[in-house]
């Protein structure tokens, strides 16, 4: 593609050298950059890709996409230098037109709010293949483009990767793709130039502070997703949530709601629960599924929804609705020999936990106690560990906090930082174990028959981040071996 059809329309302050040049290749990384590439110059968090300009052009870039222009360009004449206002927010529309505007040739739905983007998005993914449809999918998990399996490193990817992935998706002839739509995308623009077909909102509750700093600021990033949207789109909005209504209040998309408990487009009503699975009410159809919890009714509902609004026939969509299984480390029920069961969830903000616990509570009654096994992450927001704490303590009768990924912080402070949230009466249920295996361990040991130990925070995760070194470490395979479990 040649550099001018690239740039064409984009806001330039200055435009150096040759722009008729043909582009191979596009790349915000430096290092991946190949002889006739582009290179787009970002301002990270970490790094500012100005400094690797040298680097790019010395790997084979003929252009570069920047705010300023560098010092040593007039030693490099035959590389274009494009200078704009702000690298970061046309990348996106850099990318899209590189690999011919993807989103042009299939349907895609982007997922957003705290808890829930996975489930409803993979949900989705699985029932539009087994209607028949070529689908991607753009997930935490992994992605995918229709049956072929791409490594997930990022909810949403940046924006060269995610236009990549989706120019894949479009030539393997797609008809439809879902995706996790992260605060952080849309903060970074990483979705720009992107045509949606619609949008779902799960909920909002606090978290990536550390980033955001404050929740009015993760609250206007997930808006502005909505904000975004064209009039011929849709958007499906959980009326449960107190930001249900706060999401649409500028969208020119078409707005539809679900709920468990107020009139809604999309209405749920759960009729049995059990921890093999649920029967639910929807809108009137009466339908077994292979999940629980309200939570899950929630994240059912809103799968249920948005088929429906993009024109699937509502029997066909709860006939394949009861056939889904859920997703890997959402949820995920392990039973011991010895009679009690184990839960792996991925839940890692207060909220999550709270209705995970509350999920689990309304399926196991008085038949016996919750055993809870829970850490936080290092080097993310601090200010949700003590919440973590309270909520793991409230919903359960044992606590055993413990590491989850502690990445560059220490263990011990991580721990010390929830046990500050509890009242010295609250810590005598409360047992410190940094070592997970060993806090899983004792979990199992602790457990009677009847008993329900809930393991959360990485869910799906298969490793343990330490000091910059990812681990091998599998929940799920964790607590099956001290089960004693052959698989």
């Amino acid at each position: 593609m040649k550099l001018q059809e690239i740039i064409q329309g984009l806001e330039t302050t200055n435009i150096y050298g040759p722009t008729s040049i043909d582009i191979n290749g596009v790349h915000i990384d430096s290092r991946k950059v190949a002889k006739g590439d582009l290179f787009i110059a970002m301002r990270g968090t970490q790094s500012d890709g100005h400094a690797f300009i040298p680097k790019a052009i010395e790997a084979g870039a003929i252009a570069v996409l920047c705010e300023e222009v560098p010092e040593m360009m007039k030693d490099f004449e035959e590389v274009a230098f494009i200078c704009v206002p702000n690298t970061e927010m046309i990348a996106g529309v850099v990318a899209t037109r590189f690999y011919g505007n993807p989103t042009s040739k299939l349907k895609l739905v982007g997922v957003t709010g705290t808890n829930g983007k996975t489930t409803i998005a993979t949900l989705l993914y699985r029932m539009f293949r087994q209607m028949g449809h070529k689908v991607g999918l753009l997930s935490t998990v992994c992605n995918y483009i229709d049956d072929k399996a791409v490594p997930s490193t990022h909810t949403t990817p940046d924006p060269i990767s995610l236009n990549s992935l989706l120019g894949q998706m479009a030539e393997e002839g797609c008809e439809y793709a879902f995706m996790e739509v992260s605060s952080h995308s849309v903060a970074q623009h990483r979705i720009a130039g992107l045509e949606f077909a619609g949008g779902v909102f799960t909920n909002l509750t606090r978290d990536h502070l550390d980033y955001h700093k404050t929740v009015e600021n993760y609250l206007k990033a997930k808006k502005k997703f909505f904000d975004d949207l064209k009039k011929n789109t849709f958007v499906v909005t959980n009326l449960d949530d107190r930001n249900g209504l706060v999401m649409t209040q500028n969208t020119q998309a078409k707005v539809a709601t679900y709920s468990l408990r107020n009139l809604s487009d999309f209405k749920g009503r759960i009729l049995e629960d059990h921890f093999e699975g649920m029967l639910i009410d929807f809108n009137g159809h009466e339908t077994a599924v292979q999940f629980v919890g309200k939570f899950n009714a929630s994240n059912l509902l809103a799968v249920f929804g948005t088929a429906v609004m993009l024109g699937k026939d509502t029997d066909e969509v709860l006939r394949v609705l009861s056939m889904l299984k859920p997703v890997s480390g959402r949820f995920e029920t392990v039973r011991s020999p010895k009679g009690y069961t184990a839960i792996v969830d991925y839940a890692h903000t207060p909220d999550a936990i709270a209705n995970v616990l509350s999920s689990i509570k309304e399926v196991l009654g008085s038949r016996g106690d919750i055993i809870t096994v829970v850490g936080a992450g290092g080097n993310r927001d601090k200010g949700k560990r003590p919440l973590m704490a309270q909520e793991a303590v409230k919903g359960s009768n044992r606590v055993i906090i413990t590491s989850d990924n502690p990445r560059f912080e220490e263990p011990a402070d991580i721990i010390n930082d929830m046990l500050a949230g509890l009242t010295d009466e609250e810590r005598q249920n409360v047992l410190s174990i940094t070592d997970r295996r060993e806090a899983i361990r004792t979990a199992c040991m602790l457990a009677k028959p009847n008993d329900v130990i809930l393991i959360a925070g990485k869910g799906h995760e298969d490793y343990q981040d330490i000091k910059g070194v990812k681990h091998h470490f599998d929940d799920k395979e964790e607590v099956k071996k001290a089960m004693g479990c052959n698989s």
